[in-house]
């Protein structure tokens, strides 16, 4: 019998927007955009193995488009995550903290449930790709974005400092270890380098034979 196929089998390409970054130390809370911008496509971070769906903006209390979506991908556990001066203990710190460079030994998966009211895009998550560039990830209220175990990125308020996410877990409980860089020796690192350098080997035969 084939295999059911549900509706969010395959990551949206409107989830959210990408961007190679500039290299300017300026407040990290605005885009840094290269210039000329350069754009990242959904399927350029599906090749990190960096996922997003998009999902319908509903109740927080009753959000009957996220239950489904757990339910079909297996997330049986959540954290609620709201980031602002006025909620988040330690601010500062925790801001600063969030900013460094680190990975986690397993998937972190975060629901965008609210930002800011007067703009669409509600936080960063920066990811470092094949050649140990940054992409910026622009969130919005209702997306979900995967990243996968091993990879290395950071994350970053907009200048309105506001974010509440809903941490998704499906084994090992709900907790992420962060494990700043460099930790090139930690087996999950290894792994996901392993699967980049194979994948990149499969493209490079196929689009050899073509």
């Amino acid at each position: 019998m084939a295999a059911s196929v549900s509706k969010y089998d395959d990551n949206k390409h409107d989830a959210m927007e990408a961007w190679y970054m500039d290299e300017s130390i300026e407040d990290h809370r605005l885009p840094h955009h290269l210039e000329p911008k350069v754009f990242v496509s959904s399927d350029q971070l599906k090749e990190l193995g960096v996922l997003s769906w998009q999902l319908k903006v509903e109740d927080d209390e009753d959000n009957e488009d996220l239950k489904n979506f757990c339910e079909a991908k297996g997330y049986t556990q959540q954290v609620v995550i709201e980031v602002s001066p006025e909620k988040l203990p330690n601010y500062e710190i925790n801001v600063k903290k969030f900013f460094k460079e680190h990975l986690h030994d397993k998937e972190e998966t975060n629901y965008i449930a609210e930002g800011s009211a007067l703009l669409l895009l509600v936080g960063y998550f920066d990811v470092r790709d094949k050649r140990d560039c940054w992409i910026r990830i622009a969130t919005k209220k209702g997306c979900i974005i995967a990243l996968p175990a091993g990879i290395y990125h950071r994350f970053s308020l907009d200048r309105t400092n506001y974010i509440k996410a809903v941490r998704l877990f499906s084994v090992g409980g709900p907790f992420l270890t962060a494990y700043e860089r460099p930790n090139e020796d930690l087996t999950v690192r290894k792994e996901y380098v392993e699967a980049l350098m194979k994948k990149a080997h499969v493209d490079g035969h196929a689009a050899e034979a073509l």
